[in-house]
């Protein structure tokens, strides 16, 4: 396993495997998902050989971001890290790639003195493992809304650094 920043040349692979999480994170097309590279602080991949097995692209305040989410955290706290997305393939959860692309995160933020990581979990459809997961890395729930047209309700979630 390792751990590499996403460059051009990865965005097919992110892609299909961003995708292939629909609906616990929002499709994207090839154009709109380089924007969103672009836009990131933080982008890293888990690599097995030549194959992404997952990702995690974050965000810091102030960027151009047409997130309802993204958005609620902007006008609730000064600075954070936004976990935009992170997704680990289906045939390689279990084996801690999530909680390693987190700690990458967690070290980046606090070293850049960020105060909070912030991200969202789907409740509806429900995501039970997604919510458990981040509870156990330590982040609390502080609002809820829901999205797409209501066709989503979202569990907004920080995880203080301090």
């Amino acid at each position: 396993m390792s751990l590499e920043p996403i460059t051009a040349t990865d965005i097919p692979q992110f892609l299909e495997l961003n995708n292939l999480a629909v609906p616990h994170v929002n499709a994207h097309e090839k154009a709109s998902l380089a924007a969103l590279i672009d836009q990131a602080w933080f982008c890293r991949q888990v690599c097995s050989g030549e194959k992404m097995t997952g990702f995690l692209l974050a965000l810091t305040k102030g960027q151009s971001y047409a997130s309802m989410n993204y958005a609620w955290f902007c006008d609730r706290f000064d600075d954070f890290a936004y976990v935009d997305r992170i997704v680990v393939g289906e045939d390689s959860r279990g084996q801690g790639l999530a909680g390693a692309l987190y700690q990458s995160l967690f070290l980046e933020a606090r070293a850049a003195g960020l105060l909070r990581v912030c991200c969202e979990v789907n409740l509806e459809p429900p995501n039970p493992n997604s919510l458990a997961f981040h509870q156990r890395l330590g982040f609390v729930e502080v609002g809820q809304q829901e999205t797409d047209g209501g066709s989503k309700r979202v569990c907004l979630l920080v995880k203080d650094l301090a």
